[in-house]
């Protein structure tokens, strides 16, 4: 297969390589995925990416995982993927449009790090003096508004969606090119989790602390999970960083 048509989608320390005969197509994901390309580590997986024609599916429609004989099959409108964990190989059949690739990408991520100990999260992200601060809430609870106001001396990791990967000194947050409404891709970098907020909307400016069983309530319900046929995904969760809650009055999103 031609090398120009090859390309290495680094997120969150875990570079995939994908091949494809459409340079064009090529072009395309390295201007989506700018600072997410290339690694000089090897591959931990690969995808072959084979183009087809749209189809009449609803690109919408709801996500379907499951697994046969050690192979993960996932289905969401137009695509179609199949990836073996202990071959480190799969391939996607979808229509030439970088979304498909970003839904295959955020599944396949869950997947590794939940084995890992680790999760996409549905939330906003910064790091300031070498410390990750998080902003978590579902969509409308200020996620994009927030990395919006955040200060010049911040490093923006995300305003949608969250790399968390734990290591031998608790858990780290990963810059990803997961875009919410700011349409602006996170810096490829990472730090340790200071703190972790919960976005919500009331009558003052305020931060309440959330004791340790709430915020673990609170964070698995932003945790992005996928619909696996076989049963419920295993996540284990040790919650290692400050949990709290952030208010702000409505004018305060307007």
């Amino acid at each position: 297969m031609n090398e120009s048509c090859e390309i290495t989608l680094d997120i969150g320390g875990m570079p995939i390589l994908l091949h494809m005969q459409d340079d064009s197509f090529r072009q395309l994901l390295a201007r989506r995925y700018a600072g997410f390309i290339g690694s000089g580590e090897q591959p931990k997986f690969e995808f072959d990416v084979e183009l087809i024609p749209p189809s009449a599916h609803d690109p919408d429609r709801d996500v379907s995982v499951e697994m046969q004989d050690g192979v993960w099959r996932l289905r969401r409108g137009d695509c179609r993927a199949r990836w073996s964990p202990r071959a480190g190989r799969g391939r996607i059949r979808q229509s030439a449009n970088p979304y498909s690739i970003d839904s295959v990408l955020r599944i396949v991520h869950t997947l590794i790090l939940a084995r890992e100990g680790g999760f996409l999260l549905h939330s906003a992200g910064a790091i300031r003096n070498g410390r990750a601060f998080l902003f978590s809430g579902v969509s409308g609870a200020g996620k994009t508004t927030i990395s919006r106001l955040a200060p010049g001396d911040v490093t923006l990791l995300t305003d949608e969606v969250a790399y968390i990967r734990r290591d031998d000194h608790g858990y780290r947050a990963c810059g990803t090119p997961f875009a919410g409404e700011l349409a602006r891709v996170g810096k490829n970098c990472s730090a340790p989790i200071e703190s972790l907020f919960f976005l919500t909307q009331g009558p003052v400016n305020k931060i309440d602390s959330v004791a340790k069983p709430e915020a673990i309530r609170c964070l698995l319900r932003n945790i992005l999970f996928v619909g696996c046929r076989f049963g419920a995904m295993p996540v284990s969760v040790s919650l290692r960083f400050r949990g709290a809650r952030l208010g702000a009055p409505p004018d305060f999103y307007a």
